[in-house]
């Protein structure tokens, strides 16, 4: 082989090792980047859970007396309490129990179950007591109203604001004061709302107050209360001036 030869052959082998070399590096791409569209929508986050809460008051009761249960739920769509049925998802109910109950509360919503109880014990009397001498100082009705005033609520609420609670707390002093004297407490709204819905908000209204009274140490068996929704307006007038007015739980004799 002469030398020519062997310098072509070189050249063959170098070019051929060139084209491999190539071959093998062009095979090697960059990888792209995820395209983020290619994953889809992000997961909805779960529901929350739903919270319920359930109190009597009073706890303990005489048998024949009367019992207002007061529920608060959150995330809940349904709400039942045993014995009662299907229920708003907030409110109040009177109920008078024959003996010692429990009352279970089951809240559910998208995000699953929660359970509430309260207990209310009922007292069956051994035998029966003297009961206490009468105080007849009833008061002038006059002295009554002054000190007995109404007291307002907030557009579709029950909760007592704190005029009403300072209201409550002087009206429950001047009651204690005068044990003689009993009270019929009426639940009032304005004409927005159906009837039916009215007359419910008007007896959670009217019950709030009773509880204020007897947490401030009027007894319970001394109080009455009554709905009258939205059907007895103090002031007819479209406005919330006049709103305002018919929003209230009304304090009067129960002769």
């Amino acid at each position: 082989m002469n030398a020519m030869q062997t310098g072509i052959r070189k050249t063959l082998v170098i070019a051929a090792t060139l084209i491999s070399i190539g071959a093998v590096t062009g095979c090697h791409k960059k990888a792209s980047g995820i395209d983020p569209n290619a994953l889809g929508p992000a997961p909805a986050p779960p529901a929350a859970a739903p919270t319920a809460t359930i109190t009597a008051d009073p706890l303990s009761i005489d048998l024949g007396q009367s019992v207002i249960l007061n529920w608060r739920t959150q995330n809940a769509s349904t709400v039942t309490i045993d014995g009662i049925g299907d229920v708003n998802t907030n409110g109040t109910q009177t109920v008078a129990p024959s003996t010692s109950t429990n009352f279970h509360l089951t809240a559910k919503g998208d995000g699953g179950t929660t359970e509430a109880n309260v207990r209310v014990t009922v007292r069956v009397p051994v035998a029966p007591t003297a009961p206490p001498p009468a105080d007849n100082d009833m008061g002038s009705e006059a002295a009554f109203h002054e000190n007995v005033q109404d007291v307002f609520f907030d557009y579709d609420s029950y909760d007592l604001r704190p005029d009403a609670t300072t209201a409550s707390s002087k009206a429950a002093a001047y009651l204690t004061a005068h044990p003689a004297i009993r009270v019929v407490i009426g639940g009032y709204c304005d004409d927005r709302g159906s009837a039916e819905y009215n007359l419910a908000l008007g007896e959670n209204r009217a019950n709030a107050a009773r509880t204020a009274l007897v947490n401030a140490g009027v007894p319970a068996s001394r109080l009455r209360v009554i709905s009258y929704g939205k059907e007895k307006q103090f002031c007819t007038e479209e406005n919330e001036s006049c709103w305002q007015q018919n929003r209230r739980a009304q304090f009067s004799l129960d002769k």
